[in-house]
């Protein structure tokens, strides 16, 4: 007998009109914004383009690694009015708007499992 996986839902379903890569959709627009316009292309600005796109892909690439790093370990979430919680780290969703923990160790209780929002991170820390 096969062995049941549990599925995390997050809050947030996903866009109706596309996954957000469509760099013409209205989401991409609102959350990956960049300083040129994919429309207006020459010569000066495809340079700044390249680099720009590059700098986007080294970051990206440093924030998986980091995700990646994070993930099942203890974590502390400094947050807004000085709120400190601890949680091993799970998940975060594809726009990390959200992030799923384990544990979570607020000032009022333990949560099994929970929802934190990027909004109300101020930072994090972790273990190596």
């Amino acid at each position: 007998m096969a062995t049941p996986v549990s599925v995390i839902r997050l809050p947030k379903g996903a866009d109706p009109n596309s996954r957000g890569f469509d760099p013409t959709s209205p989401r991409y627009i609102a959350l990956c914004r960049t300083s040129l316009t994919s429309s207006y292309v020459c010569d000066a600005d495809d340079e700044q383009l390249q680099k720009e796109q590059h700098a986007r892909s080294v970051l990206r690439e440093r924030f998986l690694r980091c995700l990646l790093a994070v993930s099942s370990k203890k974590v502390q979430f400094n947050m807004h009015e000085k709120v400190k919680v601890e949680a091993t780290f799970r998940a975060s969703d594809i726009d990390v708007l959200n992030f799923q923990v384990s544990d979570l160790h607020t000032p009022i209780g333990v949560q099994k499992e929970a929802i934190i929002r990027s909004q109300d991170v101020i930072s994090f820390t972790f273990d190596m």
